[in-house]
């Protein structure tokens, strides 16, 4: 399969912005949506096809407050400059397959897709003809598909949209279902570091050990093109490595009881780093083991 010619950029989320439709997400909207990704942001910006005069639509289905979270999205793009920011708020499947949806789509550089409910955006927009308008674009244009929180765990083949952090490692407590599949072979989940939510990950992978689990930090994303991540913002990306594992005790106990693991993979990115999904190999931008440069 060819390699997509658009960027992926997947973002974690702030520290308490909700995510999985909790509720302190719609609570805190204003005080949480504090530009924290402005570097981020930036980023989207430095790497869209017109840069400034990018045109970017916000896609606020996601979120049950649209009005308010689009509104925020639209502030920190502006004040970063960029000239062409909408806000798309698609609230059903009718509107999702229409003719103005799918010409908003095409006219699009830069996919934003906000925080929210993960199964609210995949149960509207899967399979419509907006959803297909996106897959194709990011295969074949000059296109950014960008999501935080919520956006950020929709962009893979298979998604978690449920399971508690604290309970994640008895059989059963992590539900997952398909997302809008712009990337294969990958789970996302968000909030990871602030949330504990290793174990979640941990019993995706083990789940199918084929795919790498993948947890985004708050104020942290990855920029991925190529088949190349690269870690951007500040805080830690966590990728989980199921390829070697030797044995677990998953098909033999019942739903609820806790799952073993031997010899599962953990790898910690931060800013920078690059982790390349084809070899599989991880590079550390600012390690001790590089040579230092001998003065002449």
């Amino acid at each position: 399969m060819t390699k997509p010619v658009g960027k992926l950029i997947v973002i974690g989320g702030a520290v308490n912005k909700g995510s999985f439709a909790e509720t302190d997400y719609d609570q805190n909207i204003e005080k949480n949506l504090n530009f924290f990704e402005r570097g981020i942001l930036r980023k989207i910006i430095n790497e869209s096809k017109h840069k400034e005069d990018s045109v970017i639509e916000i896609v606020t289905t996601a979120s049950q407050i649209p009005q308010i979270v689009g509104s925020e999205y639209k502030k920190a793009f502006e004040f970063l400059g960029a000239k062409n920011v909408n806000i798309l708020d698609i609230h059903n499947r009718e509107e999702a397959n229409s003719d103005a949806m799918v010409a908003r789509a095409n006219a699009a550089d830069v996919m934003m897709f906000t925080g929210g409910d993960q199964l609210r955006l995949t149960s509207i927009l899967g399979g419509t003809r907006f959803h297909d308008t996106i897959l194709l674009k990011y295969q074949e244009q000059d296109f950014i598909y960008s999501g935080t929180s919520a956006g950020a765990a929709a962009a893979s083949e298979n998604m978690i949209y449920q399971g508690s952090s604290s309970e994640a490692l008895l059989k059963g407590e992590i539900k997952t279902t398909q997302g809008l599949g712009l990337i294969d072979n990958v789970i996302i989940d968000t909030h990871f570091v602030q949330r504990g939510r290793i174990g979640r990950l941990f019993q995706a992978v083990v789940n199918n050990p084929r795919t790498l689990g993948i947890g985004l930090g708050e104020d942290t994303g990855l920029f991925i093109h190529n088949d190349v991540m690269t870690a951007v913002g500040s805080g830690l990306v966590i990728l989980v490595d199921g390829r070697f594992i030797k044995d677990t005790n998953l098909t033999n106990i019942n739903l609820g009881e806790p799952i073993s693991i031997d010899n599962l993979t953990v790898h910690v990115m931060s800013m920078n780093d690059h982790y390349d999904l084809t070899t599989k190999a991880l590079t550390i931008e600012n390690s001790q083991f590089n040579p230092i440069p001998q003065d002449k």
